[in-house]
């Protein structure tokens, strides 16, 4: 750890370091040295450039100014089988009633900041430990169909979480999407993977959002995902309300942009999330 502090120049004394909660994927550590504070986290079974598309989301998150990311110190990318880290700022944690309410309207702020006129991204990103392999379209519809729902289908057939039944009912729903999902919504950055742990609450209640797998496309998408695991409160959605309405359409299409989501569980973690992707998938068909 000493090391990788000298690579960014700082040559003070390590007073502490304590392993702490960093999600399924990663090794995480507070460091707190002479001069500073950090948030590390460590991995050497991941792509080598897992961290590097990290830190380019928080910064693209970063340059719209609407909302607050940790500050990136330093990331490595692998040259070969080596573990790889990622230094950050270390947000104190903060306790705000407000803080649900500030999210909703800094969150909706970001969506609705200048993104260009393409949906999806350029290079690859991660969702998890899944590589998620990205472009640049000029239709909504056509990217989540074939760079996210179709491709969480071939990465299901490979790893045999999609056996022959619920793969005959999700070809068939990919067939018929553009009778739901919009071509040409708003183009929004999305942080991409907005749980209820990828935000926190900082110093005076101010929200942060962390572990970004950015994406340009619809607002909605963003927020269904906030709906399948909870950790938001019902103050955040009536703020992102005000500032940025949702579609008429929302209730009709959120299970659609939910099933990616889930998908990407039912590969990364097994069957148990099978049920799930099933009840859209009969829903739709």
């Amino acid at each position: 750890m000493q090391d990788k502090l000298k690579q960014i120049g700082d040559t003070s004394n390590i007073i502490k370091i304590q392993s702490i909660s960093g999600g399924d994927i990663n090794n995480a550590y507070y460091v707190r040295t002479e001069a500073r504070e950090y948030f590390i986290k460590t991995n050497k079974q991941v792509p080598a450039t897992f961290f590097q598309a990290e830190a380019e989301g928080l910064e693209q998150i970063r340059k719209t100014k609407t909302i607050r990311v940790p500050d990136v110190y330093h990331y490595e990318i692998a040259s070969s089988n080596e573990e790889i880290c990622l230094m950050m700022e270390w947000i104190e944690p903060g306790k705000s009633k407000t803080s649900g309410q500030l999210l909703g309207e800094q969150l909706a702020r970001l969506h609705l900041a200048e993104a260009g006129s393409q949906y999806g991204m350029h290079g690859t990103t991660f969702v998890g430990e899944i590589t998620q392999e990205n472009a640049l379209y000029d239709n909504w519809l056509i990217y989540y169909r074939e760079k996210r729902l179709r491709a969480q289908l071939e990465i299901g057939i490979n790893r045999g979480t999609i056996p022959i039944n619920r793969r005959k009912l999700l070809e068939q729903l990919l067939d018929k999407l553009d009778r739901f999902i919009p071509e040409h919504p708003g183009v929004s950055l999305l942080h991409g993977d907005l749980w209820g742990g990828n935000w926190l609450t900082g110093p005076q209640g101010k929200p942060y959002l962390i572990d970004p797998s950015v994406v340009y496309g619809d607002n909605a998408f963003e927020i269904a995902f906030t709906e399948v695991f909870g950790g938001f409160p019902d103050t955040f959605y009536e703020s992102y309300q005000y500032y940025y309405p949702l579609p008429d359409y929302y209730e009709e299409i959120k299970p659609l942009y939910q099933l990616f989501y889930l998908l990407v569980h039912l590969n990364l973690f097994g069957e148990g999330y099978g049920p799930s992707v099933d009840r859209i998938l009969s829903r739709y068909n």
